[in-house]
């Protein structure tokens, strides 16, 4: 039982460690420079 509930704590520490990650919001290209996506797929 033991083994089980310290395995749950782990996985939720691992989950809660990646969703702390990234960026709030949508993305923004710097100062000066132009947004050049979404691009299209080159064709041959």
């Amino acid at each position: 039982m033991i083994r089980v509930a310290l395995a749950l704590i782990v996985a939720m520490a691992l989950a809660g460690s990646l969703a702390a990650c990234g960026k709030k919001g949508s993305p923004e290209p710097p100062p000066g420079k132009e947004s050049t996506y979404p691009k299209p797929y080159p064709s041959e």
